[in-house]
C-alpha cells in the first residue's frame, strides 16, 4: 500500500460523498469501520494487494473522541504516505442538510444546533491533526468530489476523464459523438500534390508538409489553449468522456497530422487519450 487517505470531520459535511468519489477513482474505501478494527485493516493492507486505501471515519460509538485522535496519530506514524482530510461546514448549512434528509444527528443533545456545537467542540483535536481542511458550505456535490480527488491524488482527478481524439473527413460527415469539432480544411491540401496524394498523415512526408505550412502553428497555438482551458472544467462538471474531432476534406492528411499533435499535448497534460483516424482507410 502506497497511499492512505483518512477522511474525517463533521456529520453532514460530506464524508460519504468524499468516500464515494475516492471509490469511483479506484481507491479501496472503508466507511465507518469501528475504530478498534482500523489498525488491523491498515496492517493487512500494507501486506496485501491494496495500493490506495481510504478510511472514512465516522462518529465514535463510545463517544471517545480521544481514541479517534490516538488512531490518527498512530496512522501518521506508519511507514506509508498518510493524508488526513477534514470536512466541515457552517452550523446553518449543517442544520439545513439534516433537516432536508430527515436524518438524526449522532450526538445526543437537546436539539440539532446544540448537537452540532457539541460535535464541533469534540472534534477540535482531530481538526488540528488534519493536513487540509475543506469548508463544504458552498460546495456542490460535483465540487466536493473534484476537490477530494484533487487533494487525495491530483492525477486521479484527471484520470476520470477519458479523451478520444478523432480525425475525420467532412465528405463522410462529422462524428455523431463529437463534443469539440475543429476544421483544418483551410490548410493546403496534400492531396493536390502527386507525390503526397497516395500517402497519409501518418507518413513523414505528409506530416512535414502540413506542419511546415505558415498557418499550421498559429492554428495549433489558438486551438490548444482552448482545449487546455476546457479539460479541467469538464472534469469538475463530472464529465467522464470527451471526444475532440478534427476534420479535413477526406480525413487522410491534414486532420490526421493535427489530431496526432493535439493527442500528444493532451497526453502531456496528464489525461488518458485514445487516438483514432476514422476515415484513414477510405479512398479519396
Amino acid at each position: 500500500m502506497s497511499q492512505l487517505v483518512v477522511v474525517a470531520g463533521m456529520s453532514g459535511a460530506g464524508r460519504s460523498t468524499a468516500g464515494a468519489a475516492l471509490e469511483d477513482a479506484g481507491w479501496f474505501v472503508i466507511d465507518n469501520l469501528p475504530l478498534s478494527l482500523i489498525s488491523k485493516v491498515v496492517e493487512l493492507g500494507t501486506q496485501g494487494s491494496i495500493e490506495k486505501l481510504a478510511l472514512v471515519l465516522g462518529y465514535p460509538s463510545n463517544n471517545d473522541f480521544g481514541q479517534l485522535v490516538e488512531l490518527i496519530d498512530e496512522l501518521k506514524a506508519a511507514p506509508i504516505d498518510v493524508h488526513v482530510i477534514y470536512l466541515e461546514a457552517r452550523d446553518d448549512v449543517l442544520i439545513s442538510r439534516f433537516e432536508g434528509t430527515k436524518r438524526r444527528h449522532p450526538m445526543t443533545a437537546e436539539g440539532l444546533a446544540p448537537a452540532i456545537a457539541l460535535e464541533r467542540a469534540s472534534l477540535t483535536k482531530v481538526r488540528d491533526l488534519a493536513d487540509v481542511i475543506v469548508e463544504t458550505s458552498s460546495l456542490s456535490v460535483h465540487d466536493l468530489r473534484a476537490r477530494t480527488l484533487e487533494l487525495a491524488d491530483p492525477m486521479a482527478l484527471r484520470q476520470r476523464l477519458q479523451v478520444q481524439v478523432t480525425s475525420f473527413g467532412y465528405k463522410y460527415g462529422i462524428p455523431l459523438d463529437a463534443d469539440l469539432v475543429f476544421d483544418a480544411r483551410f490548410l493546403p491540401n496534400p492531396y493536390w500534390y502527386s507525390q503526397l496524394r497516395g500517402k497519409s498523415g501518418l507518413d513523414r512526408e505528409v506530416r512535414e508538409f502540413v506542419l511546415a505550412q505558415p498557418d499550421t502553428e498559429p492554428f495549433l497555438e489558438h486551438l490548444w489553449p482552448l482545449v487546455e482551458f476546457l479539460l479541467p472544467r469538464f472534469v469538475t462538471e463530472g464529465k467522464s468522456y470527451l471526444n475532440v474531432a478534427i476534420g479535413c476534406t477526406g480525413g487522410r492528411h491534414r486532420s490526421v497530422v493535427v489530431s496526432d499533435v493535439v493527442a500528444r499535448r493532451i497526453t502531456q497534460a496528464g489525461y488518458p487519450v485514445q487516438l483514432s483516424h476514422r476515415d484513414l482507410g477510405r479512398s479519396e
